[in-house]
């Protein structure tokens, strides 16, 4: 190699386009941060308190982050999403319980993305809050016809430009609002203060800490870590498909082909069959595709290094920029404590200028379309992990949102614009109580060395005879090394005791925050 192709220049260049071949998924769970029940508490806690709580914004965020690398790790790791993973490693009455919660999860979603879409039709068309309910099927209908979970890395790089796409127009229309603010002398050194914890005067105001968990249940949701799971699938099969490691394509199940062959990677024998065992329900979740070492050594850090910076800048932008504009704005004026999204574009009309209004409005169309398209592929991702379904996958997606959008119309019709705010309500409810139920088998899976182990194996002998070869789990036919064979690698990635105890500490705090929610609403309070 010459010396010019080891500079630094060089070295940095190739580093920097490798990193934007994994631009996208990070983006993507970033939509799940800034929905409009975000919005809701966000504009809320600008209206009350200012800029005092951009601290809470800002710890959400990293609880998602730290989250989000576990969802990351676990795909990356074992080839599966963690619905999948919870089918495989739980007794199948666990196993049950965690789905129930999952569409739950799924359902409570798509209404805060049903009613905030709803809104911004009202507010841009004239639209009737009843019929802009029903008008939100049409996104789902679009993802149905084009996305499917296992596809190929060209669909996959589509979706990600959709989704890029719509939260950059929601990042832009926030860039707009920001700029229309009229801030006051020494408000940018207040907005400082804000992401710094010490303030002491909040954690004594019983609204700051009720505002604080609800900013932390509407942040972390459940839904994303689904979603985060299984996005890094595309990219390590494209690289094992390219590289020769996956001899032939997986189907369009997200299966291997009965001739295909995997010869870097295997895990001994009895280690095999007792995974083949595990497998009671008779799914063929033991055939999916498994990344090679290689692959793993190839994304898991860019895909880590993506995925923080997408979520700090872009989430904790959005969700920021949210909350300043609500602190310079409403901060200190009447109802501004009561506000819905509704009444919300009404005093930004007012107290700024129509067209801040109409920006308002538009950031909510934009977020709640590009939301609810992530909401649809977790709940695909969700549906097809844990249950081996045996109906259409159309047919059980649009069951999932029908079940979403029945009771949106139900309380319209009987309380009108009330019952959007109190549907709003429930849904975080629903959510707070969900998170730390399906957040817990995540920190274990990532926790267990078995779970978390490759074999790389390099074979001295690029064809081996047919004594090398033994069949996995699926009928498939692996290259695996014998025992006299030392070209093979064990390589562990559980968690470091850092990143366990980072976890589990954050496991904790977010399950106190949304079980104090929950707490609060069960007593009358609202945001």
């Amino acid at each position: 190699m010459s010396a010019l192709s080891e500079s630094p220049f060089l070295n940095s260049w190739y580093k920097l386009k490798k990193f934007a071949a994994f631009i996208g998924p990070g983006i993507i769970i970033s939509v799940a941060f800034a929905d409009a029940g975000n919005y809701s508490t966000a504009v809320s806690a600008g209206g009350m308190f200012e800029y005092k709580l951009l601290f809470i914004i800002f710890l959400s965020n990293i609880f998602a982050v730290i989250l989000q690398c576990l969802c990351i790790k676990l795909g990356t790791i074992t080839g599966l999403d963690l619905a999948e993973m919870c089918r495989l490693h739980l007794p199948y009455h666990l196993n049950l319980f965690m789905y129930v919660c999952a569409e739950l999860a799924i359902i409570a979603t798509d209404l805060a993305e049903v009613v905030g879409t709803a809104i911004a039709l009202e507010i841009l068309f004239g639209i009737p809050l009843v019929y802009g309910v029903i008008i939100t099927v049409l996104d789902v209908l679009i993802v149905l016809m084009a996305y499917h979970k296992d596809g190929s890395m060209k669909q996959t790089r589509v979706f990600e430009i959709v989704v890029s796409v719509l939260v950059f127009a929601t990042c832009l229309c926030f860039i707009l609002e920001l700029f229309k603010c009229d801030f006051k002398d020494g408000s940018v050194g207040d907005i400082f203060k804000g992401f710094l914890p010490f303030n002491r005067e909040i954690y004594k105001d019983a609204n700051a800490l009720f505002l604080s968990c609800g900013i932390v249940g509407s942040t972390v949701m459940p839904h994303s870590l689904y979603l985060g799971s299984s996005l890094v699938n595309s990219r390590l099969k494209d690289y094992d498909i390219k590289h020769g490691f996956l001899r032939q394509q997986v189907n369009e199940d997200g299966l291997l082909e009965e001739n295909s062959s995997i010869v870097t990677t295997e895990q001994p024998l009895e280690a095999t069959h007792n995974k083949f065992r595990s497998i009671s329900d008779g799914t063929l979740l033991a055939r999916k595709y498994k990344p090679s070492y290689p692959a793993i050594k190839h994304c898991l850090n860019y895909s880590y290094i993506e995925l923080c910076i997408s979520l700090l800048l872009i989430a904790v932008f959005i969700n920021s920029a949210i909350l300043i504009v609500a602190g310079c704005t409403l901060y200190g004026k009447p109802d501004a404590e009561d506000a819905d999204l509704l009444s919300i574009y009404e005093m930004l009309s007012y107290y700024i200028s129509p067209a801040a209004g109409l920006i308002f409005a538009l950031s909510m169309l934009f977020s709640g379309q590009s939301a609810g398209i992530v909401c649809t592929m977790a709940g695909q991702i969700i549906s097809e992990g844990f249950i081996n379904w045996t109906l259409q996958p159309w047919i059980r997606r649009i069951i999932t949102r029908v079940l979403a959008i029945v009771p949106v119309v139900i309380v319209i019709l009987a309380l009108g614009r009330e019952g959007v705010s109190k549907i709003m309500n429930t849904s975080q409810v629903i959510l707070s109580f969900i998170l730390p139920v399906v957040s817990a088998p995540l920190i274990w899976f990532t926790c267990s060395k078995k779970l978390m182990t490759v074999y790389d194996y390099q074979p001295s002998n690029p064809n081996p005879d047919e004594n090398s070869l033994l069949l996995n789990h699926s009928g498939e036919q692996r290259a695996i090394p014998s025992e006299s064979n030392n070209n093979v690698r064990k390589i562990t990635f559980e968690n470091g005791t850092a990143l366990t105890v980072g976890s589990i500490i954050s496991w904790l705090i977010i399950t106190f925050l949304n079980v104090y929610l929950i707490y609060l609403f069960s007593i009358g309070v609202q945001v």
